[in-house]
């Protein structure tokens, strides 16, 4: 197992925080999204307003910004981190019948924030789905993923 690219394990093959004392400190950034697809009346309450418990998006975009803060607590072995920024941003696709959720996460520490960026978006797609399930059970969120992150030793990746 020492050879092993996966880093949350050890020689032994047993789970661990990864060891994150002796990196430096850079600024990091990581972006990711995800889509809820749902009916065209579902998204027509979200569009104008109109849901039954309020400001989807708003709520949404808040639930976002608060799960990224509470990612240490949700994923066992990610560390907590002090968040710079994080925006959510919610993208109506008319055509589509969708909203698209893109959250951008920022520190500056030793260790990435793609975790928060991940949690984020699909919290924040989650919270859409809550909102709006009593008119809409069949609503379908996909394609979360990490679309780019800067900072750290590996430096700079993006998605294809």
């Amino acid at each position: 197992m020492t050879d092993s690219p996966l880093t949350h394990f050890d020689s032994a093959g047993q789970a661990h925080m990864v060891d994150v004392g002796a990196k430096q400190e850079t600024a990091r950034v990581a972006r990711a999204a995800g889509t809820i697809t749902m009916q065209p009346a579902t998204l027509a309450l979200i569009r104008e307003g109109t849901a039954k418990k309020g400001d989807v998006l708003g709520i949404a975009r808040l639930a976002a910004i608060q799960a990224s803060k509470r990612t240490g607590d949700l994923i066992p072995l990610c560390h907590p981190i002090a968040l710079t920024r994080v925006a959510a941003d919610f993208v109506i696709d008319e055509t589509q019948h969708a909203v698209h959720c893109e959250v951008t996460a920022e520190c500056f520490g030793r260790t990435g924030v793609e975790m928060e960026a991940l949690t984020a978006a699909s919290v924040g797609l989650l919270t859409i789905y809550d909102m709006c399930k009593a008119v809409d059970r069949g609503m379908r969120i996909d394609n979360i993923r990490l679309l780019e992150k800067k900072g750290g030793k590996s430096g700079h990746w993006q998605a294809d």
